[in-house]
């Protein structure tokens, strides 16, 4: 079971790096193809400000996963303790997962279930109700990225606590 966590966070990382350039790739894009039509053409296209946005949205989220996956995230005492004691070590471990599932799951919850408790009001209903104006795709497409982003991070802490040695081992990280 443990390596099946670990090989699945891997190999989600490795999916979640590829997407997170393809939105890199579309922002830059769109954001050029703005840039030459307001300024050679004077008249750029009312979509490309929107979809630069929504892929930023993408890659931030995705970003995100991707810098906890590889612990390159803010870590609790790496700075202070270099090597620390295992019983500090698994401490410090702990806190940082406590403090990862108090903004986790709450976000992961609420993308589902309202406030009064009924799935017709989560954040995710409400946003499928609601269009983008220029692209005239339903806003759950990019809503969407919120709840993704955060059930791959708590995958990644599972693996963690499964024993991934992504920071200690670079070659874990090459593709």
């Amino acid at each position: 079971m443990r390596h099946f966590i670990i090989s699945t966070s891997d190999r989600l990382h490795f999916l979640m790096r590829r997407v997170a350039v393809f939105a890199v790739c579309v922002m830059f894009a769109t954001v050029i193809v703005q840039i030459i039509a307001r300024y050679v053409f004077s008249s750029p296209p009312v979509w490309t400000e929107d979809v630069a946005r929504y892929a930023m949205v993408w890659t931030g989220l995705l970003g995100a996963t991707l810098s906890f996956k590889t612990q390159s995230d803010a870590v609790l005492m790496q700075s202070v303790f270099p090597e620390p004691p295992n019983m500090l070590a698994v401490f410090a471990k702990a806190v940082q997962s406590v403090a990862v599932l108090t903004f986790i799951l709450p976000v992961i919850y609420f993308c589902f279930i309202g406030l009064k408790g009924g799935f017709a009001k989560g954040y995710l209903a409400r946003q499928s109700g609601l269009t983008a104006d220029t692209l005239g795709i339903p806003m759950v497409w990019i809503s969407v990225a919120v709840p993704v982003s955060m059930v791959i991070i708590l995958l990644h802490l599972v693996a963690r606590w499964a024993g991934d040695d992504t920071l200690e081992n670079p070659a874990a990280q090459l593709d």
